[in-house]
């Protein structure tokens, strides 16, 4: 592509919200003297006493949990949504609001303290993908659920309360605003085209091959061309399905090896337990065939320079519209660099 894109300030349009992204890679050169901080190399032991995730240990709801091998999934304690709540709403002029119904769930991915997901064996990350798979299909068999959300926040700079490795599950009726945005933009493309909006992406990244980071048989690691944090990072299956049920078994083995590959590197950027947030975007449980729905795995990490300094949405981000300063293909240069 034209080196324009490295030099010049100019903004990228993302085809999975509608929206753009503005990159300033002029900005990258300039001087430091913001915010920096020690590093923390804390050493976790295997099994905290006093962790309500261990194995076996007390949840301050009272619940004991089982001493569970591998995966552990339980009804989140403090679930940001609610079975119970009335049918209500509000429309009152400008005033407007609705009832909302879900159900959160909390998933331990290992009963090892210690660890994340890149500490991993690949097929432990293999039971973590099939727990996804079961509690995709449960919860979206409820009549009351249309969309399920998985996600995990990884290190206390992304709100992580607890270092034990984990993740949640929030199901709900209404679609959360992201996933409304990209459920509109792919049936748009799709009923225009009649393919898949990040199939033909795909297709595109790998021709171009200029932000493929890692890929295997089935998936594709890469930083999406709209990337807006620094180092992040979308998980895309080759094959186009709709949601994570459409996985095999040994697909789902080259998902985790995927998972496994990038949380690896991450580690290694900055030498530190590498912080994001990192989510799936799938076809919603309502019944409807979602045909054009292509899902895929990002993660956000918000390191940019350092393992001590982050990137923060603060400012033009805040009131105007997302922007970065390293772009997507530098930033998948270092990462690649990490494979050698």
């Amino acid at each position: 592509m034209t080196t324009d894109l490295q030099d010049y300030s100019h903004k990228r349009f993302n085809i999975l919200t509608g929206e753009w992204v503005l990159v300033s890679p002029h900005r990258a050169k300039r001087p430091w003297q913001g915010q920096n901080e020690k590093v923390t190399s804390e050493e976790r032991p295997t099994h905290d006493p006093t962790c309500y995730l261990c194995a076996g240990n007390t949840r301050i709801n009272g619940e004991q949990n089982p001493k569970y091998k591998d995966v552990f999934v339980f009804t989140n304690d403090f679930a940001a949504l609610q079975t119970t709540s009335p049918d209500f709403s509000v429309n009152e002029g400008l005033f407007k609001a609705e009832s909302e119904h879900g159900v959160c769930k909390v998933i331990c991915f290992s009963p090892d303290h210690s660890k994340s997901l890149a500490d991993m064996e690949v097929k432990d990350i293999n039971k973590v993908v099939k727990a996804w798979q079961e509690e995709y299909t449960s919860l979206g068999k409820n009549e009351m659920i249309n969309y399920v959300q998985i996600f995990e926040n990884k290190g206390a700079v992304m709100g992580c309360s607890n270092p034990h490795p984990h993740g949640q599950i929030w199901s709900q009726s209404a679609l959360p605003n992201e996933v409304y945005k990209k459920d509109i933009q792919q049936k748009e493309y799709y009923n225009k085209t009649n393919s898949s909006l990040l199939g033909d992406y795909l297709e595109q990244e790998l021709e171009v091959d200029e932000r493929i980071i890692y890929q295997n048989n089935h998936f594709v690691v890469l930083i999406p061309f709209w990337a807006i944090w620094p180092f992040e990072t979308m998980i895309v299956p080759k094959s186009v399905q709709k949601d994570i049920n459409q996985l095999s078994d040994e697909e789902c083995l080259a998902f985790a090896d995927a998972i496994s590959k990038i949380t690896k590197i991450y580690d290694k950027l900055f030498e530190c337990s590498f912080p994001y947030s990192s989510g799936i975007h799938q076809a919603p449980t309502d019944n409807k065939t979602n045909n054009h729905w292509h899902w895929h795995m990002s993660f956000y990490p918000p390191l940019l320079r350092s393992a001590t300094v982050k990137k923060f949405m603060v400012g033009y981000e805040m009131f105007g519209s997302p922007q970065r300063d390293i772009t997507a293909e530098q930033a998948a240069g270092r990462l690649r660099a990490l494979f050698q």
